[in-house]
């Protein structure tokens, strides 16, 4: 054979040679590195729990403070979403979701994907205000907030007027221009008040009063805060509001004080849910469980301390006892789309 015809022969197969013996080193190397992935996942590797919730951003901090130190074998998420952006994801996403649980949801939103929902079977639901208690534990309380009237003492009293003690009250023209709430439109506060209303004399009655309260009323706000930063400020007399941001005015020397009428304190509960087809996994039992074994009380006593569990108790200064909560029964999202509908007309 011609030398130089040898030669290239012999560098073909050796380069063949390497060619063959190097995909074989590959293909071993990537069966290798699934396998040790394999093997982390089962024996040491981060497991995943995705929480959903519409609480702000505090909260959620605290939330995933707690989970976090308490098990770190666990990548915990919490992402964020407004209540009905929220409810509006679940209800198309259905059970096949990245969502395994949902904190501090409202119950009328809960109520609408109930059929995503688990049995939640392994809490002790004894423990909570009856009232709170949903019938087939497809959620479990977390918390509630009322609103009360809340008068700035001193605005009333350089006015010389006396505080109200009752809706009809506030009809008085001795209060015109003096009274704040929040637009119900805009703010699910406000809200509250329209439906307490509605469920305790009736939608007509309601909304006719509300068309004679709006001769008296200074402002509607935005936001549920907003008339107990303007009480604060002095610029309203009356404001309907938070009991809990009266609290934190009052203690911070506000010269506030908070009534409830007969129809009581309008409140919204919310709770805490498992996606359907979760319910069985270890780790989401755990983080669940830890939730309401642990985290629940802290949270309760230390940002809103209203009563969830039949023997809890608060030190939290001058926040009421005894709320006398109102029926805010029938609060579906169907409901308070048509509510709010008759209002903005």
């Amino acid at each position: 054979m011609n030398p130089i015809r040898k030669l290239t022969v012999l560098l073909l197969a050796l380069i063949l040679t390497l060619t063959l013996a190097g995909c074989g080193s590959s293909a071993s190397t990537s069966t290798g590195s699934a396998a040790n992935s394999a093997a982390q996942s089962s024996s040491g590797g981060k497991t995943d729990i995705v929480i959903y919730s519409p609480n702000e951003d505090y909260l959620i901090e605290f939330y995933l403070s707690k989970l976090t130190e308490q098990f770190p074998d666990y990548n915990i998420t919490i992402e964020y979403l407004s209540t009905g952006k929220l409810a509006a994801k679940l209800a198309a996403e259905g059970t096949d979701t990245d969502c395994d649980l949902i904190i501090g949801m409202s119950y009328g939103y809960l109520d609408s994907l109930l059929d995503n929902l688990a049995v939640i079977d392994f809490v002790d639901t004894s423990v909570f205000m009856p009232d709170l208690v949903q019938a087939d534990n497809k959620y479990i309380p977390w918390d509630r907030f009322s609103g009360a009237t809340i008068v700035n003492t001193e605005i009333l009293a350089e006015k010389g007027l006396e505080a109200p003690t009752s809706y009809a009250d506030l009809l008085k023209e001795d209060y015109k221009g003096l009274i704040e709430m929040p637009n119900p439109t805009a703010s699910s506060t406000g809200y509250l008040y329209l439906k307490s209303l509605v469920n305790s004399w009736g939608e007509d009655e309601a909304f006719a009063y509300f068309d004679q309260l709006d001769v008296n009323i200074l402002k509607y706000t935005d936001s549920g805060s907003g008339p107990i930063k303007d009480l604060e400020a002095g610029e309203c007399a009356i404001g309907l509001s938070l009991t809990f941001n009266a609290v934190e005015a009052i203690n911070e020397g506000a010269p506030l004080d908070i009534i409830f009428f007969e129809e009581c304190a309008p409140y919204s509960p919310t709770g805490c849910a498992i996606i359907s087809g979760r319910e069985a996994d270890p780790a989401v039992q755990a983080v669940f469980s830890y939730l309401y074994s642990d985290v629940q009380d802290e949270y309760l006593a230390t940002y809103l301390p209203e009563q969830v569990k039949i023997d809890q108790e608060t030190d939290i200064e001058n926040f009421p006892s005894d709320i006398p909560y109102a029926d805010m029964s029938n609060d579906t999202p169907d409901v308070k789309a048509a509510l709010l509908e008759k209002w903005a007309y």
